[in-house]
C-alpha cells in the first residue's frame, strides 16, 4: 500500500511488486469523491479514501499489505487513512519508509 499526498489530495495504491501491477487505488481525485466532498486535504479525506481502497482491496481478494508512507510522518492524514484501511478489515502491516 503506497501512499501519496499533496497540501490539496491523497492518493493510495496497492501494488502487487512481484507483477508490477495495481491490484486496487483510491484517491481524492476521483470524480465521484470530488463531487461529495468539499476539501481533499484534511483528515475526513484521508479517512474516506482509506475506507475506499480498502474496501476496493478486500473485494479483489487482497486482505493484507504493507503499508509504504513514502517518507511522510505517520499521523494527520497518513495515520487517518491507514486506520480506516484498518477499520474496514484490511490487515496493514510493517510501515517502510521509501528512500
Amino acid at each position: 500500500m503506497c501512499v501519496f499526498r499533496s497540501s490539496r489530495h491523497i492518493s493510495v495504491q496497492i501494488v502487487d511488486d512481484s507483477v508490477g501491477m495495481t491490484l486496487a487505488s483510491a484517491s481524492t481525485y476521483e470524480k465521484d469523491f470530488r463531487d461529495s466532498n468539499a476539501s481533499g486535504g484534511n483528515v475526513a479525506a484521508a479517512a474516506i479514501i482509506g475506507k475506499k481502497v480498502a474496501e476496493r482491496a478486500l473485494a479483489v481478494g487482497v486482505t493484507a499489505v504493507a503499508f509504504d508512507r513514502k517518507g511522510y510522518k505517520f499521523h494527520g492524514r497518513v495515520q487517518a487513512l491507514a486506520d480506516a484501511a484498518r477499520e474496514a478489515g484490511l490487515d496493514i502491516g510493517a510501515k517502510a519508509d521509501a528512500e
